[in-house]
């Protein structure tokens, strides 16, 4: 069975910054997106010279909110995939917790995420 990855939760993380954008998989237009680059984040967070977990999980409830503007939270069907495997390899090791931070924060928020394992996508998980 092939389930279409409508919305696709993209991570970019370095040692100072951490950008998460839901991408639509259909035109590949960012449909939200939230940054610890952003003026009004940055200033609430003391990352210092590296971001943390605990800004991930800012970021993220950041995103959740922007996703519930757009209707995207629980949108008929339409949950953000995530493929966590992928996204710690991407980023190493190291930027594990802070990936798996990033996914707890937006299930916590109330968006429906979707956790994808190699090609074989999980059932929903709310």
């Amino acid at each position: 069975m092939t389930v279409l990855k409508r919305y696709v939760l993209r991570l970019f993380i370095s040692l100072k910054y951490i950008t998460a954008n839901v991408v639509d998989g259909k035109n590949g237009r960012i449909v939200a997106t939230a940054s610890t680059v952003e003026h009004a984040i940055k200033n609430s967070l003391e990352c210092g010279r590296s971001c943390n977990a605990k800004a991930a999980t800012i970021i993220e409830e950041v995103l959740a909110m922007r996703l519930k503007v757009e209707g995207l939270e629980q949108g008929q069907g339409r949950a953000i995939h995530v493929a966590v495997n992928k996204e710690v390899e991407k980023k190493g090791f190291k930027s594990r917790t802070k990936v798996w931070a990033v996914v707890n924060a937006l299930k916590n928020n109330g968006v429906k995420v979707v956790l994808e394992d190699g090609d074989n996508p999980s059932q929903p998980s709310y």
